[in-house]
């Protein structure tokens, strides 16, 4: 196995990593400004107010795109697992 080889398959899997964190993160991070903004205005301090939303969006947001990220997360596996002879080779 060559290190061009080792790069290549660390890079993928931070690709993966990054498209299956993404729309989690950008969800907590739209949800935390809305609720932020509404804090500010409101002029409202409680910390239970910022951690619900986030986690009812978050677990929102893994209901709908779970499927996808356990599709996404199969094919890389069956691809890495796929490719086991090559390497050795």
């Amino acid at each position: 196995m060559t290190p061009e080889t080792v790069v290549s398959i660390g890079s993928r899997a931070l690709e993966i990593t990054l498209l299956l964190a993404a729309p989690l993160l950008l969800v907590a991070l739209l949800t935390g400004l809305v609720v932020g903004a509404f804090q500010a205005a409101t002029q409202i301090n409680e910390t239970t107010l910022s951690f619900i939303p986030k986690l009812l969006a978050v677990a929102a947001t893994l209901v709908f795109t779970g499927p996808w990220m356990l599709k996404v997360l199969i094919s890389y596996t069956r691809e890495l697992i796929e490719s086991i002879p090559g390497l050795i080779n």
